[in-house]
């Protein structure tokens, strides 16, 4: 997609299924594409796309910018 409007929060990473809450990150750096391999198979393995505890995530759960029920 050309803009997600994360200009503030460069760079940004949208993640959304049907029926499923989505996702949208920002401030993301090279760093963080191990705790986004993580988020990815764990959303994919959910049934709904929430996590019963964010600390799964790492710092990856302090860089969402919006969550957005499915």
């Amino acid at each position: 997609m050309e803009c997600m409007s994360g200009c503030a929060r460069p760079s940004t990473l949208a993640v959304r299924a049907p029926g499923k809450t989505a996702y949208l990150f920002g401030d993301l750096t090279e760093t963080d594409l191990p705790l986004i391999r993580t988020f990815l198979v764990l959303y994919r393995r959910s049934d709904d796309g929430n996590f019963p505890d964010a600390r799964v995530l790492g710092d990856l759960r302090f860089k969402a910018v919006a969550r957005i029920p499915g």
